[in-house]
């Protein structure tokens, strides 16, 4: 296999994978009306019915869905902060409905900080009870006097609201907010104080529609909706298309595990906890692209005069990594590599510690770039050795093709005949760049879904790795050096081809304009790196080749 051959593989392998994430952005469902419901029940929830059932294994009885009353055009909200978040509540049903990440800045806009909670995508966090005459989350909440700001030298900010039920038994709800953190505890507290047992169920669910969040592109797709973790069936992606379609399946019951909505970059997740059983649903409003997903959390039996609760902790912010190992099992996993995490993992885990080291993720893009060149050097030799032979032979095959040319039995006999006395192995140049090929894919993704990129600069004029070049430069400069490596390499025999390999680098250039620049320095590295070795390979092969010419003549 010559190297125009090689290329085409390299080239035919890149678009594939780029045509497949294409595809899956295609494939997701379109958005329909742009209206808000806000209640799950039965496989295509109704706006205004009422809160999830719990099924038979999870159920006692007496457990009843309440008849809901239609909720008020617009309930009361306030907001609390904290260093790390901002978050708008509404007393009807004590929902988060607004969350602002105060260390991110929005996509499109710099100016304004990100909101992961966004009443343009109807994202919110909901939950209530379950039980006759218990709140849901279209009941309307009274909030006790408290704080609103985390106060210096206090770790915690508890906001407290408070509902009474039908029969005289007293509701309430306690968010905690925390210090240095993006995580939520979600509280049920009811005071039994009624003549009779109490039982009851606690339901939490995330709200969202099916639109991908500002930055994605038909070039830079992800991942956007629900996954489910449990250990039995470990991590599980749903797309919004078979929930839609009633097709979705994950795991329904475990006593262990997480619910959360993925979006590029960022995350919200409920996690109950450990060894408390648990039931996971997800269903779509129905007239609307709007999708809900949740857990039911049961309470343990209240006797008159006691006091029952339950909690879970909801993390919703950005992914990164090591704060989603300590905060459940697998939760990392949102950070998804797919079947090339075995690979992606490590590099990871690699670039993180250079960061560390270097103190700018761009450096340690390019350090951690220079150490992955080194690793693969003996295999890259080997394919430049290969290339560099090729391109000296390349006149004495013109030759065969002018003799031969008629008879295509005899033009590849005598090419063997010349590979066997040269010692040049035609798939040399190929072999070595796609045992390769694994690992720059991998680290594509490192780079693609490393919130630690976004809003990070790395010099000059790139002030975030995870958006494109404001200026191009990047690509126009990774365009020159890919038009360097083919003018490195051997000139394929037939004029037509040898047009096409010299305008693939200005075609490949233009597809990178839209690529965030991190992914785009590491390219740049890598072909100047790759420049400059297979430059010197070559001369040392040319050198060695033209001292043989001479001697032989």
């Amino acid at each position: 296999m010559d190297t125009r051959r090689l290329i085409l593989v390299m080239i035919f392998v890149f678009s594939s994978f780029m045509l497949w994430e294409s595809w899956q952005k295609f494939n997701q469902p379109k958005p329909l009306a742009d209206a808000l419901a806000t209640t799950p029940a039965g496989s295509l929830a109704k706006p205004g019915s009422a809160p999830p059932t719990p099924t038979t294994n999870l159920q006692a009885a007496g457990t009843t869905p309440p008849a809901v009353a239609a909720a008020p055009a617009a309930a009361e909200s306030f907001t609390v902060s904290t260093d790390r978040v901002k978050a708008t509540i509404s007393l009807q049903g004590g929902d988060i409905v607004q969350l602002e990440l105060l260390k991110y800045k929005e996509h499109d806009n710099k100016d304004k900080t990100f909101l992961l909670f966004d009443p343009k995508h109807q994202y919110l966090a909901q939950s209530g009870l379950i039980g006759e005459g218990f709140p849901s989350h279209r009941s309307l909440f009274k909030r006790v006097s408290g704080p609103t700001e985390l106060s210096e030298g206090s770790d915690e900010l508890k906001v407290r609201l408070e509902a009474t039920t039908a029969n005289g038994a007293k509701i309430a709800k306690i968010l905690t907010f925390k210090r240095s953190s993006y995580l939520i505890d979600v509280a049920w507290e009811v005071v039994n104080t009624t003549g009779k047992p109490i039982l009851t169920h606690a339901y939490f669910q995330l709200q969202r529609d099916d639109v991908a969040p500002a930055g994605e592109s038909a070039m830079v797709s992800t991942f956007t909706g629900p996954a489910v973790f449990t250990e039995a069936e470990k991590f599980q992606k749903i797309n919004f298309s078979d929930i839609a379609d009633n097709k979705a399946k994950f795991s329904k019951t475990a006593d262990n595990g997480w619910l959360a909505f993925v979006q590029h970059y960022f995350v919200s997740a409920w996690v109950p906890q450990d060894k408390v059983q648990r039931e996971f649903y997800m269903r779509k409003l129905d007239g609307v692209n709007t999708f809900q997903a949740g857990l039911i959390v049961p309470l343990a039996e209240i006797a008159p005069g006691a006091i029952g609760s339950t909690s879970v902790s909801l993390f919703a912010g950005p992914q990164e990594q090591s704060a989603l190992k300590k905060l459940a099992p697998g939760l990392d996993l949102v950070v998804d590599y797919g079947w090339l995490t075995v690979v992606a993992a490590p590099i990871f885990w690699a670039l993180e510690a250079i960061y560390s080291l270097v103190g700018n993720w761009g450096w340690a893009i390019v350090v951690l770039t220079i150490i992955i060149k080194g690793i693969f050097y003996p295999l890259s030799a080997a394919s430049y050795k290969s290339m560099a032979k090729m391109k000296v032979l390349t006149p004495r095959l013109m030759q065969l093709k002018e003799r031969f040319g008629d008879d295509k039995q005899r033009l590849n006999q005598e090419m063997m005949k010349m590979y066997q006395t040269e010692k040049v192995n035609p798939l040399g140049g190929c072999l070595p760049i796609l045992v390769q090929i694994p690992v720059f894919i991998s680290l594509y993704w490192v780079l693609l879904g490393a919130v630690e990129m976004r809003d990070t600069p790395w010099i000059l004029w790139i002030q975030d790795l995870a958006s494109p070049d404001p200026y191009f430069i990047l690509p126009v400069i990774m365009m020159a050096s890919m038009f360097i490596q083919t003018k490195l390499n051997p000139t394929p025999p037939d004029p037509i081809q040898a047009k096409v390999m010299m305008a693939m680098p200005l075609i490949f250039g233009v597809m990178f304009f839209w690529f965030p620049a991190g992914l785009v320095l590491y390219w740049v590295v890598n072909n100047v790196l790759s420049i400059a070795q297979q430059w010197q390979i070559t001369r040392m092969i040319e050198s060695g080749g033209k001292a043989a010419n001479d001697a032989k003549a």
